[in-house]
């Protein structure tokens, strides 16, 4: 059986924030992904490029968030508060996660 992390709710709240403050660069990412899913050969890979610019954005946005917080934790703490926070950010963001699952800074 999984413990629940003693940072599950933080991390809730902190991803409830990161959405409202970035609703609209999320917006942005679907109207991107779907605008280079249905085009046609001649402009898929130029708006395949715009769309990872915008997860490219909104990856480092959750990185930032993550590792700010690590900052203030001490070393014993920093390891389960990143897992609990890249757990999380993984159910609710996966396609914008990439960072996470590459950096543990």
């Amino acid at each position: 059986m999984l413990r629940r992390s003693r940072f599950t709710d933080l991390v809730r709240r902190q991803l409830d924030l990161f959405e409202d403050d970035t609703r609209a660069l999320l917006a942005e990412a679907t109207e991107a992904d779907t605008a280079w899913t249905k085009a046609d050969r001649e402009d898929s890979e130029e708006l395949y490029g715009d769309y990872q610019l915008v997860v490219d954005e909104i990856s480092e946005r959750l990185f930032g968030v993550r590792e700010a917080y690590a900052a203030s934790l001490d070393a014993r703490a920093v390891d389960e508060y990143r897992a609990a926070f890249n757990r999380a950010a993984s159910k609710r963001f996966r396609r914008y996660t990439t960072l996470l699952d590459d950096e543990t800074t």
